[in-house]
């Protein structure tokens, strides 16, 4: 599982990801979708816009942020182009992060929303996991903590198994077992690599295998 968007969306400013280039608020990677970033920008509260940013864009400056966003909406009009909030959020952020856009937050969690990424990533693992047979592997790359975190508890819950007090008398056949072992230690992008793929800077990569005792 390669998780996240595809490169050549990003790349097509036509798509409205990028806050590089000029184009709709879209944000939409299927595009029979009805809901755009716009339709999210300018219709959200401001609570709900704030722990959005918060929540899928770990924005620590959601506030001034969405604040700036109202004044906006309320002052001049819908927001509707990617540069025309690249701008908003750039006025309101105070402190910059080295070599990351004070914009690249937002935009991420707009993207996240849009295409309900999250619900795809909690639906798909669960499914992809169940196909495997034994001692099949699953594969995954996440690109941002949120991913990330999501595939870390999958895989923690898939280890768990039953805690027996002291000198309760249980067989071991009644035990639950472990549905899932992690192969080798997370895996992350050489310098080399970085270099020729400024994209995968980010990447995680993690293994996991499936118990045979499940079946």
């Amino acid at each position: 599982m390669d998780l996240g968007v595809s490169s050549p969306q990003i790349d097509e400013a036509s798509r409205g990801f990028s806050f590089r280039s000029d184009a709709n608020l879209d944000m939409r990677m299927d595009q029979s979708q009805t809901v755009t970033a716009a339709d999210i920008v300018n219709s959200y509260e401001e609570k709900e816009l704030t722990d959005l940013l918060f929540s899928y864009g770990e924005e620590k400056f959601s506030r001034r942020i969405v604040r700036s966003i109202l004044i906006h909406r309320e002052s001049i009009g819908p927001i509707t182009r990617t540069l025309e909030l690249a701008k908003i959020i750039n006025q309101a952020v105070p402190k910059r992060e080295p070599g990351k856009d004070p914009a690249t937050r937002t935009f991420q969690a707009l993207r996240i929303k849009v295409n309900e990424e999250i619900n795809e990533i909690e639906i798909a693992l669960p499914l992809a996991f169940d196909y495997l047979n034994a001692n099949g592997r699953l594969v995954v790359i996440s690109f941002h903590s949120l991913e990330d975190r999501i595939v870390k508890n999958f895989a923690k819950q898939k280890m768990e198994t039953d805690l027996i007090p002291k000198y309760i008398p249980i067989r071991a056949d009644e035990i639950k077992s472990s549905s899932l072992k992690k192969i080798g230690k997370l895996i992350v992008p050489s310098k080399e690599e970085i270099k020729r793929n400024p994209r995968s800077r980010s990447a995680k990569l993690r293994i996991m295998e499936k118990i045979a005792t499940e079946l």
